[in-house]
């Protein structure tokens, strides 16, 4: 019982890290649009997309341990519960809305360590709707979890 709770907890303490990380990155977004040479915001920028990166795989492992690794409910309680895959596929365009900003932070950092200005030319209006979007989706996936761990079918 206590590896089922403490699994249930981690999965929902990384959703609060991950949904932190991905409004503060927004956040720094903002305020590099505003100085985009401030390194130290940059920083901050960096620091907050790692954590988003982490809790999105700790997020994975713990989803996939507490749906296939039957210590609570069996698989076919997930499979078979049409709010398991309303939450599948929120989480999948979250994945998929985050190939852009992966993509150009990864271009940042590479700027960056060869000394050049990673912010320089960038369209932080675009960076911005997209991150804003990805926080939108978040906030819908536990009214999804809620509904199918109760029990609630979709279809």
């Amino acid at each position: 019982m206590i590896a089922r709770a403490s699994l249930s907890a981690l999965h929902i303490l990384v959703f609060a890290i991950g949904f932190g990380a991905v409004f503060a990155r927004g956040r720094r977004l903002r305020d590099l649009r505003e100085q985009p040479e401030d390194a130290g915001l940059l920083q901050r920028l960096f620091q907050a997309d790692g954590m988003w990166g982490l809790a999105a795989l700790l997020w994975i492992a713990t989803g996939l341990l507490r749906a296939f690794g039957r210590l609570e409910k069996q698989p076919e309680f997930y499979l078979r519960n049409g709010f398991f895959w309303v939450k599948m596929a929120l989480f999948l365009l979250v994945l998929a809305l985050e190939m852009y900003p992966m993509y150009t932070f990864i271009q940042w950092r590479v700027r960056r360590s060869r000394g050049g200005s990673p912010t320089a030319g960038a369209n932080f209006r675009s960076l911005i709707a997209w991150n804003d979007a990805e926080v939108g989706i978040v906030v819908l996936i536990p009214f999804a979890a809620a509904l199918m761990a109760r029990g609630a079918w979709l279809f």
